[in-house]
């Protein structure tokens, strides 16, 4: 199917073009750093935010689409899950 915005640089303020499964590890980043972390149970979500600060987002309300850049989820202190990360 063609792109008519292919050729478009992606921006952080560019629709989503990508996601992929999250899985918390307290040791491992994730495979790229998210432009947006979906949850779909919610719950609280303990991060290493891409500008280096770790903290517990508490309370995330599942179904909800979160405009935050993350490289890792950590399993300590996470009880949310079917986390997606979008980029």
């Amino acid at each position: 199917m063609p792109d008519e915005f292919a050729r478009f640089n992606v921006s952080l303020t560019s629709p989503l073009v990508n996601g992929f499964a999250v899985t918390p590890d307290d040791s491992v980043d994730l495979q790229e750093v998210t432009r947006a972390l979906y949850v779909g149970t919610g719950g609280d979500v303990a991060v290493e935010l891409a500008g280096g600060a770790s903290l517990v987002l508490k309370d995330m309300q599942g179904g909800s689409l979160y405009p935050i850049r993350v490289n890792r989820v950590l399993a300590t202190n996470t009880t949310a899950a079917e986390l997606v990360g979008l980029v």
